[in-house]
C-alpha cells in the first residue's frame, strides 16, 4: 500500500496549471524557486517571486535578467497562492493580458523550455534603455 502512495505522489497532477519563469539562474527539475535571493531586476532581495502564463513574458524575463548566465525559461508549478503582479498589471497592462503573477510561496521547477525565439537585439536594447532611464529617474520601483 505504501508503494502505491509513493507512485501516485510522484505523478504530476494533470489539472495543475503550469507557468513559465524566465531567468539566467541554472536550475534542475525538482528545484524550488524561493524568495530571499537577489532579484533579477533590482539590487535587493524581494518578498515575492514572479511567473507568467505566457511564453513571451517569460522570454522578456530571461532576456532582461541580470547576470551573465545563459537565458533560461523554466516550466514551474506554484506551491501556494498567486496574485496578479501589480508592477505589470496595474501600471502597464490593466486586466493582466501578460498573465503575470507573483507569490510569496515557492515555485517547483518541472521542466525547461529549450527551444524558443527571443526578441531582436534592437528590441532588447530599447527595453533595457527604457529600464535604465526609469532607474535614472528613480521610477524603477517594484511594488512589494
Amino acid at each position: 500500500m505504501d508503494k502505491v502512495k509513493e507512485t501516485k505522489a510522484s505523478v504530476q497532477n494533470a489539472f495543475t496549471q503550469t507557468f513559465f519563469h524566465g531567468t539566467k539562474a541554472e536550475l534542475k527539475i525538482g528545484d524550488l524557486i524561493e524568495t530571499g535571493f537577489d532579484s533579477n531586476f533590482v539590487d535587493r532581495k524581494l518578498k515575492h517571486i514572479y511567473l507568467t502564463a505566457t511564453l513571451n513574458a517569460a522570454i522578456w524575463g530571461a532576456e532582461l535578467a541580470s547576470g551573465n548566465g545563459q537565458e533560461r525559461i523554466y516550466l514551474v508549478e506554484a506551491t501556494g497562492v498567486l496574485e496578479d503582479d501589480p508592477n505589470v498589471t496595474d501600471k502597464k497592462f490593466p486586466g493582466n493580458p501578460t498573465m503575470s503573477y507573483r507569490s510569496q510561496h515557492s515555485f517547483k521547477v518541472i521542466g525547461e523550455v529549450t527551444v524558443w525565439e527571443g526578441h531582436s537585439p534592437e528590441q532588447i536594447k530599447a527595453m533595457k534603455d527604457g529600464l535604465e532611464k526609469l532607474k535614472q529617474q528613480g521610477a524603477m520601483i517594484i511594488e512589494e
